[in-house]
Parts: structure tokens; sequence; C-alpha cells
């Protein structure tokens, strides 16, 4: 936890992301910055040079935080999230709603109940775009509510790939729960894609995972092919852009939501 004030935090927060810090959440205190167990280090942020400068004081707290059971979580606060009227995420206990696609989601330890703004927004891009028949790549599927709802939108093919054993063992679960046999589920990353085509690809990461990988999801996209990533914040889309551009991806659309993204790229 550090403690700057503005336009301080803004420059802090660019410096953590190049330092591996996949999230933050910005308080009146100052901004909590979040990074993997397995990517810290004790001295990580010595590098920073905010730190170090005489104009400003900065103090921040480390603090390791357990895996969070966000099944009870998610019984305890949720309620159904609907998305343009079309669809609704709700947990099991929920009655059903009349909307065209009716998704049951139960979290466990996974991201992706749609509450989030980056999975919302996601969302609605996958309710906006044509789905039938095409082949789709949900990378990074936490609990597969995205390749859920492009199988519900008549996708042929979904393969939903997550590195997290829980989001696998998660997703397959929530799959089974809505009936959508045309998923297929796998733990991992990146690598597993090898020569595989999408004719969509969708990534709701944080941004140093999609700038690694962003070149080789434009090597997996088909020909008029659809790249759709979300993850960051507004502050980033040039970087992310700039890089898709490199790979001959063009941009095309975005939304925003409270200072996150979610962006449309075609090939």
């Amino acid at each position: 936890m550090v403690h700057p004030l503005q336009p301080t935090t803004d420059i802090l927060i660019a410096e953590l992301g190049e330092l591996g810090f996949e999230s933050f959440v910005e308080n009146e205190s100052g901004v909590q910055a979040y990074i993997q167990k397995a990517e810290w280090y004790e001295d990580i942020v010595d590098g920073i040079q905010l730190l170090d400068n005489p104009n400003f004081s900065i103090d921040f707290q480390i603090k390791e935080i357990a895996q969070e059971n966000w099944n009870a979580t998610w019984e305890h606060n949720f309620d159904p999230i609907r998305i343009d009227d079309r669809c609704e995420v709700r947990a099991p206990f929920h009655p059903r709603s009349d909307v065209e696609y009716d998704i049951v989601i139960e979290p466990k330890m996974s991201f992706g109940t749609g509450h989030h703004e980056t999975t919302h927004m996601m969302l609605q891009h996958i309710l906006d775009h044509d789905m039938k028949h095409v082949s789709v790549l949900d990378m990074g599927c936490g609990t597969g509510v995205l390749a859920i709802l492009a199988s519900m939108k008549g996708a042929a093919r979904v393969d939903a790939i997550d590195i997290d054993n829980w989001c696998y063992l998660n997703a397959m679960e929530n799959i089974e729960r809505n009936n959508c046999d045309t998923i297929k589920v796998y733990e991992g990353d990146a690598a597993l894609l090898g020569k595989n085509r999408y004719d969509v690809i969708l990534a709701n990461i944080n941004r140093n995972i999609l700038l690694e990988d962003i070149h080789i999801y434009a090597k997996c996209l088909a020909k008029k092919g659809v790249l759709f990533l979300s993850g960051f914040y507004t502050e980033d889309l040039e970087k992310i852009t700039e890089k898709c551009g490199e790979q001959g991806l063009t941009y095309e659309k975005n939304l925003k939501n409270n200072n996150w993204v979610a962006v449309k790229y075609v090939t």
C-alpha cells in the first residue's frame, strides 16, 4: 500500500506496471498494487525513482493476501448482472429471468462474474459480434463466462485456457452447468496454442501478459479474424494498440468503464 497524491499516483502505477504488478485500486489514501507471489522479490521496488525523489514523501506496506474463496463472497454479496437487457449472469440460487442469454456461474476461486468492468465490457463486445459458426479462443478464461456466452451465441468451437488449476476446474464445472458442449477447457498458457487458428480471440488478462503474448494471438488469428482485449487501463491503450499494430492488427473500437478499457482489433 502506497500513499501518494495525484499526479504522482499515475506515474507510480505506470512504474509498478513495468515491474510486473497486475492490478491497481486507487482510494482516498493512495493506491493498492497487486502482484503474483511468484513474481515478487524483496527489493522489487528499489528501482522506482519516485520512492527516492526528495520532492515526494511516499510510504508503503507489503502484505501477502491469502487466496480468497470467491464462492463465499459471491453468495454473500452477489446480485445478478444484466448486460444490455440481453444477457444475465447469475448464481445457481438466483431465479431465471426472461433474457436471451441466461448464464449460471459459480466462481469459487476464479475471476469472471461480470461484476468487474473488464468482464462486463467483454460480454458487451461478444453480444455485439456475430459468433455463429466461428472458432473462438478465450485466453485466461477464469470462470469461463466469456466462452460460455460465445458458445450460446452459436460459436462452432471454443477453446478456453487458463494457467491456474482452480480456474481450469471451475471453468469446466460452469461449462457443464450451462450445457455448452462446444467448449473445451485446457490448463496452461499461450504456449498451448501452437498452430491453432481462431476467428475470434478473447483475452481479458493484465497488461503485461497481453504485451508479451499479442504476437502469439496475431499468429493464431484466421484471415479476417477479430481480437478482443481487456484487463488494462485507458492510459495503456496507446501501448497496446501500438503492439497490435506491429503485428498487423488494426484498431476498430473500444468500450470504457471507470478508466478500464476493452478493445476490438481486426486483421
